[in-house]
């Protein structure tokens, strides 16, 4: 999947978004409820579901709960351990088809913050603590999974390396630690992987809340890198308004909006963003439906999958991922020893 994979030119894209009100296309900026965006059935816009996770396509059940099953992968940090980008490759795509059998049409994964600390919550999530290897497995799930139609969502876009405070705290990085360190796997995710989808991260980076960061969003993302797709907000993730709209922020999740949908319709009739710039937000939305040939999905449905070769792939990749190590004296622990 490029970016010539269009069933829309652009004049057709933009007569569809010149055919909305301000208030139809506010609409399309927020979730309608926690897994799904709103659709716009009287100009032939679906509503487009969502999934987690990084290790498997749940569906839209809470935390797993009451879902139909699905194959459980090996998390990030096993993945990562195996040095295999073909056959994390082939991981992602037994989890993009699987994805489609939730009629979802974005998997909310990978997580390719880095390891920097040894008791941050979600280190399992993520691949290693290396950003080339990071960023090179996550390039490679990437392709597997938009292999199937579906979406990858890189997240979370920057800095969120530990779970304490995440939601308000500041992550301060020099340039240098944050472009060769922080940002590097999610750069690979983009230029080699072909990623459509990008995550913010719940924390400030160098003070300012990630959603609302234009130099990163706008100048890094879409400027050097050459992101074509679509950034969504994690769950509950958004702040203000005008900034996020201003910093190049297209999907606020999940809904019923609060920064975005009717907020940002009235930011654009009271002037403070112009509808120029909600424009182009409603155009990224639709130029990723018609990528992932959305347009015309069928009613949501649920179904329960247990194939014999998403098992064999599960189990081939959690053993390539076993690393032994050399007991020189360090096992077992001696509680004498300081």
């Amino acid at each position: 999947m490029n970016s010539d994979d269009r069933n829309l030119d652009e004049r057709d894209l933009d007569a569809l978004v010149a055919a909305l009100t301000i208030e139809q296309k506010a609409l399309l900026t927020a979730g309608a409820d926690l897994w799904n965006t709103h659709g716009i059935p009287e100009h032939g816009i679906p509503a487009v579901r969502v999934t987690d996770g990084p290790n498997g396509a749940r569906g839209s059940a809470l935390l797993g709960a009451g879902s139909v099953t699905a194959v459980c992968m090996p998390c990030g940090s096993a993945l990562g351990a195996t040095w295999d980008p073909a056959l994390v490759t082939e991981a992602g795509r037994v989890l993009g088809e699987e994805a489609r059998t939730k009629s979802c049409r974005v998997l909310l994964a990978p997580t390719i913050n880095l390891h920097r600390s040894p008791v941050a919550g979600r280190n399992f999530e993520c691949y290693s603590e290396d950003p080339l290897l990071s960023g090179t497995i996550a390039a490679a799930f990437v392709r597997g999974v938009q292999s199937q139609g579906v979406a990858a969502t890189a997240k979370h876009l920057v800095g969120n390396e530990a779970e304490f405070q995440r939601n308000t705290i500041s992550s301060d990085i020099d340039q240098r630690a944050l472009r060769e360190l922080y940002l590097r796997p999610f750069e690979l995710a983009v230029t080699e992987g072909g990623v459509l989808a990008v995550m913010t991260a719940y924390n400030r980076l160098n003070g300012r809340f990630c959603a609302e960061d234009r130099w990163l969003l706008t100048d890094v993302l879409r400027g050097e890198w050459g992101f074509d797709g679509i950034v969504m907000t994690d769950w509950f993730g958004s702040a203000d308004t005008v900034d996020s709209a201003h910093a190049g922020l297209d999907l606020e999740m999940p809904g019923p909006g609060r920064a975005f949908g009717d907020a940002l319709a009235a930011a654009v009739a009271t002037g403070e963003v112009a509808e120029s710039a909600l424009d182009e937000i409603v155009q990224r939305w639709l130029r990723l439906i018609d990528r992932l040939d959305a347009w015309h999905d069928p009613a949501p449905s649920e179904e329960s999958i247990d194939k014999p070769e998403h098992r064999k792939v599960a189990r081939r990749a959690a053993t390539d991922s076993m690393v032994l190590l050399a007991n020189d004296g360090v096992l077992p622990l001696d509680p004498s020893r300081p």
